[in-house]
């Protein structure tokens, strides 16, 4: 199926630019694809930019259920995000949490609907359009290969109290 490849944490600078769109829809994007969703779900994640498993380009997959519950699986490559307009536009105030700030979660408010537009895994168009968590995902692995992390959007003080709360647990969890 697919290699599972170890998640890249905060602070790793491939989080922290933007991703290279992506050119080539050859047997290695496929074979990324599925090393993507392999660390996805060993990892219980719900979605997976290619820069969390240090690759910098613009591709991410998604296995998550939207506000009805229905469950959504797929790719999305060089990823075009596309919001209600802020008049239309109702926030869900829901926990975020990232495979990349492992054990944190925080309060982020995000639109309860979202919709992304590019192309899958072969090159063909694709447009994914959510509600509750599938929209926050959809928003969340875009972030990612804009160079931005959750926590980028917390206030100041809070984004402060999760990376310290991050640090600890992984001090806690390192040998000696």
């Amino acid at each position: 199926m697919g290699e599972v490849r170890p998640i890249v944490h905060v602070g790793d600078p491939v989080l922290h630019h933007p991703c290279e769109p992506v050119t080539r829809f050859d047997e290695e994007l496929r074979a990324l694809v599925d090393d993507m969703f392999a660390s996805m779900y060993a990892a219980e994640g719900v979605g997976l930019a290619a820069n969390q498993i240090g690759v910098p380009l613009r591709v991410f997959v998604y296995d998550c259920p939207d506000a009805d519950g229905q469950q959504h699986q797929g790719v999305v490559v060089n990823p075009v995000l596309e919001l209600p307009e802020v008049g239309e536009r109702r926030l869900d105030p829901g926990d975020e949490g990232c495979l990349s700030v492992p054990g944190q979660y925080a309060p982020l408010p995000r639109a309860d609907h979202a919709a992304v537009r590019g192309l899958d895994a072969a090159g063909e168009p694709v447009t994914v359009e959510g509600t509750g968590l599938l929209a926050r995902c959809l928003q969340h692995e875009t972030d990612h290969l804009d160079g931005h992390l959750y926590i980028d959007r917390l206030p100041a003080k809070r984004r402060k109290q999760v990376l310290a709360a991050y640090q600890s647990a992984m001090a806690e969890n390192s040998p000696l």
